[in-house]
């Protein structure tokens, strides 16, 4: 019997360092994304609708870091040693790569029994940064088992740069904060179990921030060899954002993702929560 949609309803971010390998060019942590949909599956259960958003790591980030499409449209830039002839031909390929990792993420709810939605931003949204434009009534419907999936994505942009990467986390920050009954946001990360107040190659248990506030520091790990976009930095932002706007915002190691479902049940788990 499916559950019943109980009003309640979260957006988890995949993170993605924790679903891609960082070093290989669009792998896939396949057994990584099978744990996590399970978990969605029973949150679904639980009478909790899910909104998924997810990163692109080795999908997007390393041709797009390669072909400067962060900074748009470079008349002049060209790569010799590229598979890409061009930064448009570059565009496409980002984008197909990332609709490649959504298919990979759908088939894998699928898997579990969920009717799972993809909503490719480049064919719905434009412009950069939490001001993008974009009809977000998409995402909102009252079935249970229905998931909606979207992901950070190369966008056209409305001036002569033409395009460039509109981030997930910008995603996330809008979704949780336009769609109604939305009580949580999660960024489920890879290799973290929240925010550190030491890198994390030296991080012990006692280094976890449980919660974060402005004046309180910490250190992140930004991969500049590869990101185009914000990194750590701005998740919380973002997440800092929302939770001013009265939705709880968590950071949660997302290798151990029952601790997403014991989030949503009240149970203890461990992460950061953001403060607002």
């Amino acid at each position: 019997m499916p559950a019943i949609f109980m009003g309640r309803r979260i957006v988890v971010k995949f993170g993605g360092a924790l679903i891609t390998k960082k070093d290989e060019q669009s792998v896939a942590h396949l057994q990584v994304i099978r744990n996590l949909c399970s978990v969605i599956k029973a949150i679904t259960e639980e009478g909790i609708q899910v909104i998924i958003v997810h990163g692109a790591g080795s999908f997007g980030h390393l041709k797009a870091k390669r072909w400067r499409l962060n900074e748009g449209y470079l008349p002049d830039f060209v790569l010799l040693d590229d598979d890409s002839s061009s930064q448009q031909e570059a565009v496409d390929d980002v984008r197909n790569d990332m609709l490649t990792l959504n298919a990979i993420v759908l088939s894998e709810l699928k898997h579990v029994g969920l009717n799972a939605l993809s909503h490719p931003p480049h064919e719905w949204a434009s412009n950069l940064g939490p001001q993008f434009l974009g009809d977000l009534a998409r995402f909102n419907s009252d079935d249970i088992d229905t998931i909606h999936v979207t992901f950070g994505d190369v966008v056209n942009v409305d001036d002569e740069t033409q395009f460039g990467i509109l981030s997930g986390d910008d995603i996330v920050a809008r979704l949780s904060m336009e769609l109604p009954n939305i009580e949580s946001l999660v960024f489920a990360m890879g290799g973290v179990d929240g925010l550190l107040k030491v890198p994390p190659h030296l991080a012990t248990d006692e280094d976890l921030i449980e919660m974060w506030s402005p004046e309180v520091s910490y250190e992140g790990l930004h991969q500049t060899d590869i990101d185009v976009t914000g990194g750590i930095g701005l998740k919380i932002q973002r997440g800092h954002l929302v939770a001013k706007s009265g939705v709880s915002v968590h950071l949660i190691n997302g290798e151990y993702p029952e601790r997403i479902l014991n989030l949503v049940r009240n149970q203890p788990w461990k992460g950061t929560t953001i403060l607002s």
